[in-house]
């Protein structure tokens, strides 16, 4: 199975569902959604059946974009109405991911823009804007790829933290894309360490997938094992994607990131955050502003196992993310350009 292949999210050619790989399943089972109800799309969503940033940012654009062909009223006023109660319904799914909110926005906007528009005509004017927000992120992924490929050399060993590859986002991934643009330039000498992401196994589950279905020399690790493989000489770079960065570098990714940046910081391995634009939050100062999804208990409990490893009563600790301090970044990887402290500055250069 090539990876690459398969659509994250589509929306489907009679434009009445939006047809969803469910993420929940792989590797081993491939199966695709339809979905039309909001409620459905909410929990795809929020089940992780539908991940990564950029792919969260395409799906609600997708949905917003097919509840706007759902409302019964020709009213613009009353249309409009009911577009934002559905704007509201879709951000509770999720709080860290940006993108999210990023893509609900855009499209509200989009609609709000064309007050001579009629309601017809604003159904059809937010199908084409998130075709245009689909289309926007292969670009974009391609863009940190071509940029990302610049910091490797021959025979580098990358590690990788969670799945911000191809199914994390329309097509390419973020922190995969220098991978698969090397690729397309001939390069067949690339290792990949996978930390295999717990307690969601996004690494295990997804990227090693990823990479091994590419041809790339691929080895999967639990993520404790990593300051072992880093001290063995092994690695030369990291990537990782991230699902929100604040105006100084903060950068908010999946939990064990920030861990990562520090082992590399010690052993002198550069670390880099590949950020699409929309994941970028000037509004936020810093990283303490950054909301943090806490999930269930089951999911370090009883997910993946036959029987319950972990006693009755026990309290879990389980956030999605951490926030990587801005200081343990080498450079955060923009489809405008590389960015190195100080960032904010480094950010209103390139025009965010």
């Amino acid at each position: 199975m090539n990876a690459l292949a398969l659509d994250t999210v589509v929306l489907s050619e009679d434009r009445k569902t939006l047809d969803v790989l469910d993420q929940t399943l792989l590797p081993n089972t491939i199966k695709i959604l339809h979905l039309s109800a909001m409620e459905d799309i909410w929990e795809a969503i929020r089940s992780l059946r539908v991940r990564g940033a950029p792919a969260i940012g395409v799906c609600a654009g997708y949905a917003m974009a097919l509840a706007a062909s759902q409302i019964g009223t020709e009213d613009r006023d009353a249309f409009l109405r009911e577009l934002h109660a559905v704007r509201e319904y879709l951000a509770t799914s999720r709080p860290t991911a940006v993108n999210l909110f990023w893509a609900l926005d855009r499209m509200e906007r989009a609609a709000a823009s064309r007050p001579e528009a009629s309601v017809t005509q604003l159904r059809e004017l937010l199908f084409a804007e998130a075709d245009a927000i689909r289309a926007e992120d292969i670009a974009i992924s391609r863009s940190i790829g071509a940029i990302g490929l610049g910091l490797l050399h021959h025979g580098d060993g990358i590690l990788t933290h969670c799945n911000a590859g191809t199914l994390a986002t329309a097509k390419y991934g973020t922190a995969t894309a220098p991978i698969y643009a090397a690729l397309e330039q001939g390069w067949r000498d690339l290792r990949v360490y996978c930390d295999e992401t717990r307690p969601l196994l996004q690494g295990a589950r997804l990227t090693a997938l990823e990479m091994v279905s590419a041809g790339v020399d691929t080895t999967l690790l639990c993520d404790n094992a990593a300051a072992s493989l880093m001290q063995s000489g092994k690695i030369h770079i990291v990537f990782v994607g991230c699902d929100r960065v604040a105006r100084n570098g903060d950068a908010a990714n999946k939990i064990g990131t920030s861990a990562v940046a520090i082992l590399a910081r010690h052993y002198g391995i550069p670390f880099y955050v590949c950020a699409p634009s929309s994941t970028i939050d000037m509004a936020l100062p810093d990283g303490a502003a950054i909301p943090i999804e806490q999930r269930g208990a089951e999911e370090v409990t009883e997910m993946w196992y036959a029987r319950r490893m972990a006693p009755e009563g026990v309290g879990v600790y389980n956030p999605a993310f951490d926030v990587t301090d801005h200081s343990l970044i080498t450079g955060i990887i923009t489809e405008r350009g590389l960015c190195t402290a100080p960032y904010e500055a480094a950010f209103r250069t390139l025009g965010f």
